[in-house]
């Protein structure tokens, strides 16, 4: 009889510490505290933990320290972590329809930017529930514009250098800009700078000013080629296996943090795009020549990604337009 009952004892107490760890979930994000998209996803932490009372406590892991960023979307899929924060473009070489924000000169303005976005959200939702994933917000970048070390009039300044790609569609840019496409994430920029395995960059402002550009490079070129978005993902099974209002929980929190997102990156734009400008950067206007040259490689890439998959990016451009 004791023994059944310690038996007993012993299998309600692991159900109850299963229980209780399922309740701790885990979000890695590639960027640091200083970052926009990070702030909001502590933000949309706490709102789920205060609505669900605690029973779904998340923990961010910033900086992709849990997480190398390349391997978060795998990692919320394979229900390694139950959610987690993911740069879209990183994932186009999945499906075509997660390079819609990085096509340069498509979308430049926040308003465009946004109409984009609401024209490939359905064929995103799409592709990522086939690989076992709900969308649940975004948060826009501000407009990705070029940092060099030497003023930049036409793309003959630019010929042979090594550019920073992290993406498919930024390492094509790379190759029609006649640079070297060299593959370097957020936290290894300075370093990668500094010792010559890059010596330009197309990345936001914030990118930019977070990571104190002014140690590594002299010029910024605002030529706002386009506005790219992080996005947030659950595991379909783990938020299928909450309660409806939990879901409903983290649903709501999703809908706050997406708002946030698309209003403070219109002022984090102009602040980061001021602080380079007061650490020494030299801050300008792109040339009318290098514009001309950056739209045909735009119109070009436009054309490559609508041929990877004319049905479902044929209808976002067609939604979009």
């Amino acid at each position: 009889m004791f023994k059944k009952l310690a038996t007993a004892t012993l299998v309600a107490g692991a159900l109850l510490t299963s229980s209780v760890q399922a309740d701790q979930w885990h979000m890695p994000t590639p960027y640091g505290d200083a970052n926009l998209p990070t702030q909001i996803a502590y933000g949309f932490a706490e709102d789920i933990k205060n609505g669900t009372d605690g029973n779904i406590d998340i923990t961010v892991h910033s900086g992709a320290s849990l997480v190398k960023h390349p391997e978060i979307p795998r990692a919320v899929r394979t229900g390694q972590v139950q959610l987690g924060e993911i740069f879209i473009g990183i994932m186009g070489n999945t499906h075509p329809v997660f390079k819609h924000d990085n096509i340069p000169f498509l979308a430049t303005s926040f308003e465009d930017a946004k109409r984009l976005w609401e024209a490939a959200k359905p064929q995103i939702e799409k592709q990522l529930d086939k690989e076992g994933m709900i969308l649940l917000y975004t948060v826009p970048w501000p407009a990705q514009s070029l940092y060099t070390k030497a003023p930049v009039n036409t793309l003959e300044d630019l010929e042979g250098l090594k550019m920073r790609a992290y993406s498919p569609s930024t390492s094509r840019l790379a190759d029609l800009m006649n640079t070297t496409p060299t593959t370097v994430q957020v936290p290894e920029i300075p370093q990668a700078f500094s010792t010559g395995i890059i010596d330009a960059m197309i990345t936001s402002p914030s990118t930019g000013a977070n990571g104190q550009a002014w140690d590594y490079l002299s010029h910024y070129t605002d030529i706002k080629a386009w506005i790219p978005k992080n996005v947030v993902v659950v595991n379909k099974r783990a938020f299928l296996r909450l309660s409806d209002e939990q879901q409903q929980v983290i649903l709501d929190a999703a809908a706050a943090a997406e708002a946030k997102g698309w209003e403070g990156v219109r002022k984090t734009a102009a602040e980061d795009t001021a602080t380079l400008a007061e650490n020494g950067i030299t801050v300008s206007e792109p040339s009318d020549e290098l514009m001309a040259e950056l739209q045909k490689i735009g119109d070009i890439m436009v054309k490559e990604w609508e041929q990877e998959a004319p049905e479902e990016v044929g209808a976002i451009l067609s939604n979009y337009r």
